[in-house]
């Protein structure tokens, strides 16, 4: 009996090594240009807390001015409290925040709201505080926010 051989010719599948090496380096390329953006998320996150806080911190002291001027600007808990300076408008705040008056420490403390100066408002007058945030950084984040004195 005459044994014939066949040869069967296979097919290799998959990817190749070159195919295989540009895959890795378009993806490199692609990690090192969205890296950066998604780094510098928590900067991006503290200035839109602190513009958060600057602004319930001047509505909070329009609409205690409102509410004084409908009592006659008489001392109502509640509803009227006495706003003689930018420390004042914290406790308007629901839930409260506490105001640091005097130096800005180095570093500042993630959260905490700083005034370096507190100035005095009079009834009516309206009175622009410059506060800073604290982020956990030397200079925290710019704080400006309005105030009406009742």
């Amino acid at each position: 009996m005459k044994h014939t051989s066949i040869s069967v010719s296979r097919t290799q599948s998959g990817f190749t090594l070159i195919e295989l090496v540009m895959v890795i380096v378009i993806l490199g390329i692609l990690a090192a240009t969205a890296l950066p953006r998604f780094v510098d998320l928590s900067g991006s996150a503290n200035t839109s807390a602190a513009a958060g806080i600057a602004g319930g911190l001047s509505s909070a002291a329009s609409i205690n001015y409102a509410s004084c001027a409908a009592l006659n600007f008489v001392s109502t808990p509640g509803q009227c409290s006495t706003i003689t300076n930018c420390a004042g408008v914290a406790g308007l705040l629901l839930p409260t925040r506490t105001i640091v008056v005097g130096a800005i420490p180095n570093p500042t403390v993630q959260g905490t709201i700083y005034l370096a100066a507190d100035i005095s408002v009079a009834r009516g007058v309206t009175g622009v505080c410059n506060a800073v945030h604290g982020n956990g950084t030397a200079t925290g984040t710019a704080l400006p926010f309005t105030t009406i004195g009742t």
